[in-house]
């Protein structure tokens, strides 16, 4: 019988053990970080009707979901996990508490080409806000310190947010006579930083039929810079040709007035006139974070305000703001430039008790009592030589092995070796379980990343 090649598909990332154990520490750290800020978890389907997932996802969202048929329903994987949180939110609208605050981290399917960095399937790791009817702009002011929070336990130095506000530029559209087009221009200028300047100008020339002096005013307006204080002042230019400009400005001035107070550094965070997101849902202020060192690879954290997203599925004034993590991504920047820590234990146990005797009696004992003091415990229990049953402890990074043959079972001790410094000890039970408890939380304290 022939054999199938194993392989997988173009844009799915699969991870060796320690790896993936490097991977669900970031996660770990994440899900801590957003309890901290009282953030509940929650879990939707993957799979929804198209229906749901397309009631206002629209542009880029249609071209790249994977839908198909199955019988009669018409279904599709779930391109982002803010969409079917509105849904969710809406079904369970009256058995939920307003502000309503939670977590997920998920995986998400879109059907784009497969790059460096870039993947069909991959972890997103969510926060959203949601409100009955208001949602306060301190909300959107938060936002910046649990990203700021969240990368810093990560071991993350060299990280910038950047934030605008959609209200800026639909004002700024408005004021030029092309509201009309503002979603196709926000969509297209949301790639000024992957395509560049020229090309976003023939794209809107090109795509929206703009004209020229128009595309450059355009441009012109998001290469406003300097520091935050200072686009601000150069914005107040525009103040009262406007309202939704002028809203928009207000609420970009309170977004960045508490930062101080959240304790996020202003070097950490920038106003930037070219954040759009290409998504048509967002409606206030909207955030996207680059690793400063690395800024070719794009946004690693994403999001901002909607005021609408709900209103296909409830008749609820439901307005939120949420970020995503785009977790694969970012760990893939990570393992590629070597930058994950290699002081994270990466074993799937932190001792692993090796019998040395043809009776296994003692050992199942010492495993148990052991598991009971709170380790992680393997019990080894192949029939192979000594040099192969070390070779095993080295090869999946275990901390600690425990060894027992006749003379500590009858001693009543542990032959306790720390395979990193290669140092053996015997040790009542008890501070054996000691000694490794120590070791391995002062190695799970380590972050993950080396800053």
């Amino acid at each position: 019988m022939s054999k199938v090649n194993p392989r997988t598909l173009s844009g799915f990332m699969e991870l060796l053990p320690q790896d993936q154990m490097k991977m669900e520490r970031m996660m770990r750290i994440l899900r801590e970080t957003y309890s901290l800020f009282a953030f509940t978890p929650l879990d939707t389907p993957v799979i929804e009707a198209a229906e749901v997932l397309l009631a206002k996802g629209g542009g880029e969202t249609e071209k790249q979901i994977y839908r198909f048929q199955k019988g009669d329903s018409d279904l599709a994987l779930r391109f982002d996990l803010t969409v079917p949180l509105a849904k969710y939110v809406a079904a369970h609208y009256a058995d939920l508490a307003f502000p309503f605050r939670r977590y997920q981290i998920g995986k998400v399917y879109r059907g784009e080409r497969a790059q460096r960095g870039r993947f069909r399937e991959f972890y997103q790791a969510d926060i959203d806000v949601i409100g009955d009817g208001k949602l306060d702009i301190v909300n959107e002011a938060e936002i910046p310190a649990i990203i700021y929070t969240a990368f810093t336990r990560l071991g993350l130095k060299h990280f910038k947010i950047r934030v605008n506000n959609r209200k800026i530029l639909n004002g700024f559209y408005a004021m030029n006579g092309m509201s009309e087009k503002a979603q196709d221009i926000m969509r297209i200028v949301d790639k000024l930083d992957k395509i560049g300047e020229v090309k976003v100008k023939q794209m809107l020339i090109d795509e929206l039929d703009m004209r020229p002096y128009k595309a450059e005013n355009v441009l012109d307006f998001m290469a406003i810079q300097g520091s935050n204080t200072e686009i601000l002042e150069r914005l107040e230019n525009y103040r009262g040709m406007d309202e939704t400009f002028d809203l928009g400005l207000e609420e970009l001035r309170a977004v960045t007035s508490h930062l101080a107070a959240f304790g996020v550094p202003e070097e950490n965070f920038a106003v930037d006139l070219t954040i759009a997101r290409g998504l048509d849902y967002y409606t206030g202020t909207v955030y996207e974070t680059e690793l400063t060192d690395y800024p070719e690879i794009g946004s690693v954290c994403s999001g901002g305000r909607y005021d609408n997203l709900a209103e296909y599925y409830t008749d609820k004034q439901l307005p939120g703001v949420g970020i995503s993590i785009g977790l694969t991504r970012l760990f893939y920047v990570l393992q590629e430039q070597k930058l994950l820590s290699d002081e994270v234990l990466t074993a799937p146990c932190d001792v692993l008790v090796i019998p040395m005797t043809e009776d296994l009696g003692s050992a199942v004992s010492t495993a148990t009592a052991l598991r009971n003091a709170g380790l992680r415990t393997q019990l080894y229990t192949e029939k192979r030589k000594f040099k192969a049953k070390m070779s095993y402890a080295d090869k999946i990074g275990v901390p600690f092995a425990v060894l027992l043959g006749e003379d500590e079972i009858e001693k009543g001790l542990l032959s306790v070796k720390n395979m990193g410094t290669g140092e053996q000890q015997m040790l009542p039970t008890e501070e054996a379980a000691a000694l490794i408890r120590e070791t391995v939380k002062k190695r799970n304290s380590a972050a993950p990343i080396r800053g």
